[in-house]
């Protein structure tokens, strides 16, 4: 097996295709002469670099189908440095080649030499990318916000709040109940340019709606009955600082109204005044309805929503971060054990199991409860599935294979890591493996006991 970085020329001329594939003797070599053979090794090989002729059949003479083939390849793999080279209108494909996602260009006739430079460099850079993201994936323990995951799918939302707390935007979080919303919102607080203001919460749907505007407007000294003294409302008290509106689904329409109007030029009058109050807040907002539905039914205004969602991050559900359940119920068992002065130590082998395997449609707030009443009802040291009131059930089966393969072997040595307390020698056995055999599986796949 050899292990030369993988370098597919698309090239349906054979004789260039030759040459190439002598001229790259340092690489691992796969040729393709159309979209479908082309796509194929893609699937299979997973090439880091591609030489991609726009001039393929059934359309030689044209670029139609190179075109095509490149964004099929970008699609598959988005990673992949897709280097295009041809003859047809060399500036005006060079300009669409690179707005369509291609690495880099080159014009025919081809030049062994530069284009060897080329790919030298492709492969460079999708190396170093690789890396980045390997280490950006590495580790577990509370990240952004405090949040407490290991889960890629996780990791990238919390790399893509990472990314847009330094711009000045609004942002959408979407995302069942107890998926961790406000989490993420304090977050990218934090992360941002006005960590240093406040950050006010505010729950749209817990506040009767004839109270909500006043909450979060203010109001002036006699306004309304009852209102004794002038109040400032939570836009104003997260002056320079940001605002997080959780279930903003649930704010009525009248007063979806007055937002907008805020949001378009960031100044507020309170209740029963007649001043304009100028006022530096960043919005983040969060429901866990369909806010599209919600527009095409007239229930949330299109240009609100405009407004508010400059950036959606949608965030997965618990039975959809892979191998997070675990590691979150060992945090809450370890919390609540302590603040509850419990025995309580670990959890039993068929508790990590039904964890592993459960739906959670809860998401974490289920979790968290689950763990707090079995740390009270458990007899033992360890916490059972039956303390937890948990029935395992079968797992969703994988779709992707080639995806899915590691995915699955990422999953299963962790849980059987998680089960053995990290012991190498005891997970080994739960694996049926060799200690040697763990060891080249956990290096492999960058895990750690």
């Amino acid at each position: 097996m050899t292990n030369k970085p993988k370098l597919l020329i698309v090239e349906d001329d054979l004789g260039l295709q030759r040459q190439l594939r002598w001229a790259y003797e340092g690489y691992e070599v796969i040729t393709a002469v159309d979209r479908a053979t082309a796509l194929d090794a893609v699937r299979a090989e997973e090439p880091a670099v591609v030489t991609l002729d726009l001039g393929l059949p059934p359309d030689p003479d044209g670029t139609r189908e190179g075109f095509a083939t490149l964004a099929e390849i970008l699609r598959i793999k988005p990673d992949t440095k897709v280097i295009v080279a041809s003859g047809h209108g060399a500036r005006e494909s060079a300009l669409q080649a690179i707005a369509d996602g291609a690495w880099d260009f080159y014009a025919k006739p081809i030049d062994i030499d530069a284009l060897g430079l080329i790919v030298a460099r492709a492969f460079h850079v999708h190396a170093l990318e690789s890396e980045n993201r390997r280490l950006a994936a590495r580790g577990t323990g509370a990240g952004l916000g405090g949040m407490i995951t290991a889960a890629p799918e996780m990791l990238k939302v919390t790399r893509t709040i990472e990314r847009v707390a330094g711009a000045d935007v609004s942002v959408m979080l979407l995302g069942a109940s107890g998926t961790g919303k406000e989490l993420l919102a304090r977050g990218l607080h934090e992360s941002s340019p006005r960590s240093k203001g406040a950050f006010v919460a505010i729950n749209c749907a817990a506040i009767p709606e004839t109270l909500l505007e006043s909450e979060l407007f203010g109001h002036e000294k006699g306004a309304f009955t009852g209102a004794v003294k002038t109040t400032e409302g939570k836009i104003e008290q997260a002056q320079g600082g940001t605002l997080f509106l959780d279930e903003i689904g649930d704010v009525p329409l009248p007063l979806q109204v007055k937002l907008l109007r805020f949001l378009q030029e960031r100044t507020i009058e309170r209740i029963g005044g007649r001043k304009a109050i100028a006022v530096d807040t960043r919005i983040v907002c969060a429901t866990h309805q369909d806010v599209d539905a919600m527009v095409a039914a007239g229930s949330f205004r299109e240009d609100l929503y405009y407004r508010l969602a400059e950036i959606v991050v949608r965030i997965p559900a618990l039975a959809e971060r892979s191998g997070d359940a675990v590691l979150l119920a060992q945090h809450f068992l370890k919390s609540y054990a302590k603040s509850m002065h419990s025995g309580v130590t670990g959890l039993s082998p068929d508790a990590r199991a039904a964890i592993a395997v459960w739906a959670w449609p809860g998401n974490v707030r289920e979790l968290e409860n689950r763990m707090k009443r079995a740390v009270i009802m458990a007899e033992g040291k360890l916490v059972t599935a039956a303390d937890l009131d948990l029935v395992a059930g079968e797992a969703e089966p994988p779709i992707n294979l080639r995806a899915a393969r590691e995915s699955a072997d990422r999953s299963t040595i962790a849980q059987a890591l998680a089960r053995a307390d990290g012991n190498i020698s005891n997970t080994a056995k739960l694996l049926g493996v060799s200690r040697p055999t763990l060891y080249d599986l956990l290096k492999s796949y960058d895990l750690h006991a």
